[in-house]
């Protein structure tokens, strides 16, 4: 069976209001206030710590990369400590992973995220043990787009690195997928909305509900899907 890969911010969670919340921190700290706003910047939150500062440097026109380098640390210290303050799971994530588990799949996670950070995140969720591997920002020598830890959380979890797929929110893990040539299925509810469907992943998912059998269809493996979960057209 096909192990399946999930990426965690945007993908899994919404997690854009914490992430901001903590860039705001820092740019308090430097004496510019709230800079960062949840309905323009979600986006610019889910692509990381460091473009978060960056953007919010340039707004002010102070954009220098060592102060960028040098606050980075702060916004990890101060996103540790509210994690999980604005932070929820998508719909149905439970559902879907409970069907492919099974169904026999294997799931696992390969984030950008720090790996001490997305442990700790995933407990306060409660979601952690459903998963049979983790690979962080950190947990090898190299990071997404290169495809090594992807395969990684592929090993981990017990699987072949040549029978997975990755679900994802961004160019980052299509071209993860593209790279360890593997499908990629890019989620549509996150901020990038349908602007995805512009990369041509092999699939786009609406929903969690529609994943299982979103699954089965192109990995051509039916397994045990309960009777609820429709296949996708």
């Amino acid at each position: 069976m096909h192990t399946v890969i999930f990426d965690l911010d945007g993908t899994l969670a919404d997690t854009s209001g914490d992430l901001l919340a903590a860039a705001n921190a820092c740019f308090r700290e430097m004496g510019l206030g709230d800079v960062l706003d949840h309905s323009r910047d979600a986006g610019i939150a889910l692509r990381g710590g460091r473009p978060m500062l960056a953007e919010g440097l340039r707004r002010h026109r102070r954009f220098d990369a060592d102060l960028v380098e040098r606050y980075y640390p702060r916004l990890l210290e101060c996103y540790r400590d509210a994690i999980d303050v604005h932070t929820v799971l998508y719909p149905g994530v439970e559902t879907a992973i409970g069907a492919l588990k099974a169904a026999g799949h294997r799931v696992g996670i390969c984030t950008n995220k720090p790996e001490a950070l997305a442990e700790l995140l995933l407990g306060r969720l409660g979601i952690r043990g459903v998963f049979d591997s983790l690979v962080g920002a950190d947990t090898l020598a190299v990071r997404k787009p290169d495809p090594e830890p992807l395969r990684e959380a592929v090993r981990r979890a017990g699987g072949d690195p040549a029978l997975c797929l990755l679900v994802g929110d961004s160019d980052t893990d299509h071209a993860t997928a593209r790279a360890a040539g593997v499908p990629s299925v890019l989620v549509t509810f996150g901020p990038a909305g349908n602007s995805v469907a512009a990369l041509k992943p092999e699939a786009l998912l609406g929903s969690f509900a529609e994943l299982p059998g979103l699954v089965t269809r192109l990995t051509g493996e039916s397994g045990t899907r309960p009777p609820a979960m429709s296949r996708v057209p």
